[in-house]
């Protein structure tokens, strides 16, 4: 069962949802966003944590992993969440939490790796799913997807085609990690992980 992290748009969220996974949770750190309509339009159960509510972010890290255990989750999805999570949240998942990222790693972590990565003359970037660990992106590639920086790319223009990548790649992972019922160990032979030259 997955539990999926979103903060916005929830465009890689629809990606999972399309692609049949067995999506239970989406939880948010915001109101309103777009992500939590697709995630109820798909009969997915929602809830919002919003940090001012708590009295820290362990506290609200705990609320959340309650949340999610108390729904079944066994792996959990970070698509689009912009927030770090804490170590107790980390521990409730032992190695049982991805994310997607616009860029290579660790070359370009961080929430503006195109800008950074476009600024610095790079010829690739990547789509790139990696599990999550305390760092800013730190954690290791399980898989990435390159894509090729083309002459005059903004960094919209490079977003919406690594985007399709994403929708792509992400799904893919999930699966694969599903079907190995929670043994990390295994998810690196999952995808092609040839990374792109910087």
């Amino acid at each position: 069962m997955i539990g999926v992290l979103v903060s916005g748009e929830g465009s890689n969220l629809q990606a999972l949802l399309d692609s049949g996974l067995p999506v239970v949770a989406v939880e948010s750190n915001e109101q309103d966003v777009r992500a939590l309509g697709r995630a109820a339009a798909a009969g997915v159960a929602t809830a919002v944590f919003v940090l001012n509510d708590y009295d820290d972010r362990e506290g609200r890290d705990r609320a959340m992993a309650d949340w999610l255990e108390g729904r079944g989750v066994e792996l959990v999805v970070c698509a689009g969440y912009m927030q770090l999570l804490r170590p107790l949240f980390l521990e409730r998942f032992p190695g049982r939490v991805v994310n997607v990222h616009p860029a290579p790693l660790p070359e370009f972590p961080g929430a503006h790796p195109l800008e950074d990565l476009l600024a610095a003359g790079a010829r690739a970037t990547a789509a790139t799913v990696h599990y999550v660990d305390e760092g800013v992106d730190t954690g290791a590639v399980i898989a990435a997807e390159p894509v090729p920086v083309l002459p005059g790319d903004t960094v919209e223009t490079l977003r919406a085609r690594v985007h399709e990548a994403e929708y792509r790649l992400l799904p893919k992972v999930v699966a694969e990690l599903c079907a190995t019922k929670g043994d990390a160990s295994l998810a690196p032979t999952i995808a092609d992980e040839r990374r792109p030259e910087p």
